[in-house]
Parts: structure tokens; sequence; C-alpha cells
């Protein structure tokens, strides 16, 4: 192989770990997690990880391919940009010396970028702050932007509670911490490849998806994390489940309400990719075989 390393990314539904898989299956690859929700444990169906309904303890192989940063973090704990490019870093390591090529999955935008440009130096936070930081983006949203800058984009809870911390620990915004000089790239000249269908396509697949993520362990995944109090919103779905199980509201709403989530969320990583994203390698739909053999032929 020429190719040292892999991304490759696209929104939410584009069929991106499929065709990670086959792909690793013929190159001798393996499977490095970039998706800020698949890391998390317990969430494999509402979070549409490869280990969805899959039975077992352990996630770190599927048919004989190794699978790195999948379901290791329980969901009470929070993983900060830098702690990510520190596990990914030690996942490259591993599967480098394993003599495999390493493939990144995944559609968290600020995972990838800290992969392929490495991250600035923003002084640690402390717990205190962290909690802090998140009672307030639960609790109380509106005073929360009043202390960011006019111009953040509102987002998901988890990059809003960073933006927030980093803001109550060290006076500055997280935006001006962003504009030092970054250092720690992983895979700067990683073959970036982009999956990414036409909206029509995504969406349907969107309302395809969610009735059978329902249908299938995300009401035990949700059940779960109402038993143990366990927070909600970690990832689209959860959140609409628990308040379904609550009696809050009725399951079509849940579901239709999850279906408006993530359509919302793929318009925001389909912005990403055109603004910050330069991809090597583009498909621009739903990947089949016929693109396996061009990306094989590309990086081989």
């Amino acid at each position: 192989m020429k190719t040292k390393s892999l991304i490759i990314t696209g929104p939410t539904a584009s069929g991106k770990s499929d065709f990670a898989h086959k792909l690793a299956c013929q190159i001798n690859g393996a499977i490095i997690n970039c998706d800020s929700v698949q890391i998390y444990r317990g969430i494999e169906t509402v979070s549409a990880s490869p280990f969805a309904g899959v039975k077992t303890d352990s996630f770190d192989e599927l048919d004989g391919v190794p699978y790195k940063l999948f379901s290791i973090l329980p969901l009470s704990e929070h993983l900060s940009v830098a702690d990510y490019l520190r596990l990914a870093t030690d996942a490259f390591n591993e599967v480098v010396a394993m003599g495999k090529t390493p493939i990144f999955v995944g559609g968290t935008g600020y995972y990838i970028n800290v992969l392929i440009n490495g991250i600035s130096s923003i002084p640690e936070v402390s717990e205190e702050t962290r909690k802090r930081a998140r009672d307030m983006v639960k609790n109380n949203i509106d005073e929360v932007y009043k202390l960011l800058p006019a111009d953040f984009v509102k987002t998901d809870p988890q990059r809003t509670a960073r933006a927030l911390e980093v803001f109550l620990e060290t006076g500055k915004p997280l935006s001006d911490w962003q504009k030092l000089p970054r250092s720690g790239a992983l895979v700067p000249d990683a073959c970036k490849i982009l999956i990414n269908p036409k909206r029509e396509i995504l969406l349907e697949r969107i309302a395809k998806r969610v009735p059978e993520m329902v249908s299938g362990d995300a009401l035990i995944e949700a059940k779960n994390i109402t038993a143990n109090n366990m927070e909600e919103n970690r990832a689209i779905g959860t959140e609409q489940l628990c308040k379904m199980l609550r009696g809050e509201i009725s399951q079509q709403d849940a579901i239709n309400n999850w279906i408006t989530k993530t359509n919302q969320y793929a318009k925001r990583q389909r912005t990403w990719f055109k603004t910050q994203y330069v991809s090597d390698y583009q498909i621009l739909r739903v990947p089949t075989d016929d693109d396996l053999e061009k990306v094989i032929e590309k990086i081989s």
C-alpha cells in the first residue's frame, strides 16, 4: 500500500461505516473511530455504531477487522478534543504495529480537524468548572449564550458546554485559543475520502433508519439510561426516547423529533465538509462495490 492512512467521513446515514469495513477487509486495514458518540458504551443502536445489534462485551473486532475506540467510555464521562487526540494517537500506533493500514471513520468534524491539523494549547479545565458548565447548559441555556461570543454557532450541548467551560476557566472565548498555533497533527497526509450522497437520499435513509432503531435495541438503551439516571442528551435520539419513556411525549413524536434533529445535524455536517474538509476523493452517493474498487485503485 502506498497510502499510510485514510480518513473516511460523511454525514450521518451516508453509508460510510459499511464502506470502511469493506475497504478494511480488502486492504488489511483496521478501523479507528472518529465519531464523538460512538465512543460511548451503551448506545450502540442509537449512535448507529458498527456494533449495533452485535452481542458482545468486546468492541475491538468485527469479521476479523480490528476496531479501535468504539464503546470504550461510560456515558458518565466527558471527552475533550485533546483527550480524543491522545486516544487516537495510541490507537494509530497500535494499528501500525500490527502491520495494518489505519482507517479513521466517523462524521465528527472537530475530531477530524485535530487529526489533520493538530490542536491549540488550551489550558486544562478543572472538574468543578466542567460540572458548572454542564449544569448551565442543561438548566439555563439562554444565560450560556449571553456569555459566549455573538458569532458562536449554536450546536450540540457537548460542544456548547466545551466552549463555556473554557470561557469560565480562562476568561477568553474558545475561538481565541483555537487561533493559536497548532501542534500534534496525527495524520496530516492521510488520504481523505468524503461520502456525500444527495440531500434527498439522506433524508430518505434517516427517515427509514430511526423507526428501525426504535424497533431494535434503542428503547433498551434508553431504559438503561433512565434507570441509572445517566445524561440523556449525549446522542440524538436518547433524549427523545427518555422523554417518551416518562410519558412526556408519544412514541411517534419521539420518532419525528429524532428524525428532525438528525436531519439538522446532517445539514451541519454537510456545511462543515464543504467549508473545512478538503477531500482527495468524493463519492456522491451511497457507496457501491464499484466505488470500493475505484478507491482501492486510487490508494494502491
